[in-house]
C-alpha cells in the first residue's frame, strides 16, 4: 500500500515534529516518519532543557592559542577529543575555527538574533494547545563563577548580548544562594538569565507536540529515512507501514541529515559535537530549581523529573564511534564539589549528537539541486530551542507566506 500525502518530514525530534505541525496547519497533508518510531528519541531527548532565548552568539571555537592547546591535551574540562577521529574532523574543526572569527562570529550573532528572539512565543504557541503548559517554566538560568577571571570572562558574555534586549542580572554569593541555596561553596557568584524558559522533561515536551500533530490529523510512521528516493516528481520513502510519497520532502534528521543530504549529491561542512549525560539523585532533601551553568567546567545542571541532569560540553569525535565514560568521569567531582548530586540512577551515560555548521547556524530553506527538497537541519546546541520557530520558518517558505523573518542567512547555498 502507498500513502501519499503533500510532504513528508524525516525526523521526530524536535526540529522536525514542529515543522510537520507547521505544515498542517498551513493545510498541508504530512506524514512524520522516524526510525524509532516515537517522537524525541534520539538528540532531542537528552539537552539541558533550556528554551534559550539568551543564546545570541553562539558557542565558538577559542581564538587564544593556549586556550587552543589546553584543548588539543584534554586539559579543558570544556571539551574532550578523541584523537582516533581527529583525521576525519579536522576539515570540520578548521573551518569552525575560520568560522569564530570576530567578524564572523558577530555575522552568525545577527542572524541567531532572528530566530532566539521568536523561541520563547513559538514554543508556548506549540505548548498551550498540546496541553503541556506546565512543561515549560519561567525562572531562567544561572552561569555560575569559580574565581574572579570566570566572573570578569562570564560578566563580559553578559553584557556583549544586552545590546540584543537580553535581560540579565548580576549576583554576588549572597543573591546566588537567595535563588539556588543548595550550589556549593566553590561558586563566587554568577550572572541570572530571567526570561528564558526551561523544562523538566524535554522528551516528554516534544511528544507532546507530536501528540498534536497527530491529533490534528497528521500520519506518524516508524520508517527508514535512508530509502528515500525520487519517484517521478514525487519522493518516495520505505515505511513499516508501506511506502509513503509525497512531493515535498523535509529532511530534519539532526546529525544523521548530511549522509542523507550527500546520498543526494550535497557536500556540506558538516560537523557533530557530541555530548553526554547522566541523572542523579538528589543528596538529602536538596536539590535545584533551575538550570545552573559551572562555566569554568563546561558542564550544566539541570532539575529534570528523572533527577538532576548533568550534561557536558562538547566531544569532538566520529558521528558514530563508540560512547565512552571519559568526559562525564572527568567533569562528575567538579559536579559533586558544586551540587548536592548523589547516587547515578543509569549505569551509563547517555550520549548524544549536536548537528553543527562551521558559523553555527542551521541550514533552513530550500534544497538548490532538487525541486520538492527542503532542508531544516544544523541547528547545533539549539534544537530544543530553534525548533518551533524553524518549523514556523520552513512551512511559511515552503506556502508561500511571507516569512515571519529573512531566511536568507539560513539558506544551504552560503556553504
Amino acid at each position: 500500500m502507498t500513502v501519499k500525502s503533500d510532504v513528508i518530514v524525516l525526523g521526530a525530534g524536535a526540529v522536525g515534529v514542529s515543522a510537520a505541525l507547521h505544515l498542517l496547519a498551513r493545510g498541508r497533508s504530512v506524514t512524520l516518519v522516524d526510525r524509532c518510531g516515537e517522537a524525541a528519541k534520539e538528540t532531542s531527548y537528552g539537552n539541558s532543557g533550556i528554551v534559550q532565548s539568551e543564546a545570541v552568539f553562539p558557542y565558538t571555537f577559542p581564538r587564544d592559542p593556549l586556550e587552543i592547546l589546553n584543548a588539543g591535551l584534554n586539559r579543558d574540562p570544556r571539551v574532550h577529543i578523541r584523537y582516533s577521529a581527529l583525521p576525519s574532523i579536522a576539515p570540520f574543526v578548521f573551518k569552525y575555527f575560520l568560522a569564530s572569527a570576530p567578524a564572523a562570529r558577530l555575522k552568525s550573532a545577527r542572524a541567531l538574533r532572528g530566530l532566539v528572539a521568536k523561541c520563547i512565543e513559538e514554543h508556548r504557541a506549540l505548548a498551550e494547545p498540546a496541553g503541556a503548559g506546565a512543561l515549560l517554566r519561567d525562572g531562567g538560568w544561572i552561569k555560575v563563577f569559580r574565581t574572579p577571571r570566570g566572573r570578569d570572562g562570564g560578566m563580559r558574555d553578559a553584557e556583549e548580548v544586552a545590546p540584543f534586549g537580553v535581560n540579565y542580572r548580576p549576583l554576588s554569593r549572597e543573591q546566588l544562594l537567595e535563588l539556588e541555596p543548595h550550589v556549593g561553596a566553590a561558586a563566587i557568584g554568577g550572572v541570572h538569565f530571567s526570561d528564558p524558559l526551561t523544562t523538566s522533561d524535554p522528551e516528554a515536551l516534544i511528544a507532546s507536540y507530536a501528540r498534536l500533530f497527530v491529533a490534528r490529523g497528521g500520519g506518524f510512521v516508524k520508517g527508514d529515512a535512508t530509502t528515500l528516493q525520487a519517484s517521478g516528481e514525487r519522493w518516495r520513502v520505505t515505511t513499516e507501514a508501506g511506502a509513503v510519497e509525497a512531493r515535498e520532502v523535509v529532511l530534519a534528521l539532526g546529525p544523521w541529515t548530511d549522509s542523507l543530504a550527500r546520498s543526494l549529491g550535497y557536500r556540506f561542512p558538516f560537523g557533530v559535537k557530541r555530548g553526554y549525560h547522566m541523572h542523579y539523585a538528589p543528596r538529602g532533601n536538596q536539590g535545584l530549581t533551575r538550570p545552573v551553568l559551572d562555566l569554568e567546567k563546561g558542564y550544566l545542571v539541570t532539575p529534570m523529573a528523572k533527577g538532576l541532569r548533568l550534561t557536558t560540553g562538547a566531544e569532538f569525535a566520529g558521528v558514530n564511534d563508540p560512547p565512552s565514560s571519559a568526559h562525564l568521569d572527568r567533569l562528575e567531582p567538579f559536579g559533586r564539589e558544586m551540587f548536592p548530586l548523589g547516587d547515578r540512577r543509569e549505569p551509563a551515560p547517555w550520549l548524544g549528537r549536536r548537528p553543527c555548521l562551521p558559523d553555527m547556524l542551521p541550514i533552513i530553506g530550500r534544497a538548490p539541486h532538487h525541486k520538492g527538497l527542503w532542508f531544516d537541519f544544523g541547528h547545533h546546541h539549539l534544537g530544543l530551542t530553534l525548533g518551533p520557530v524553524s518549523g514556523r520558518l520552513i512551512s511559511e517558505m515552503m506556502t508561500g507566506e511571507t516569512p515571519c523573518l529573512d531566511p536568507a542567512p539560513y539558506a544551504a547555498e552560503r556553504f
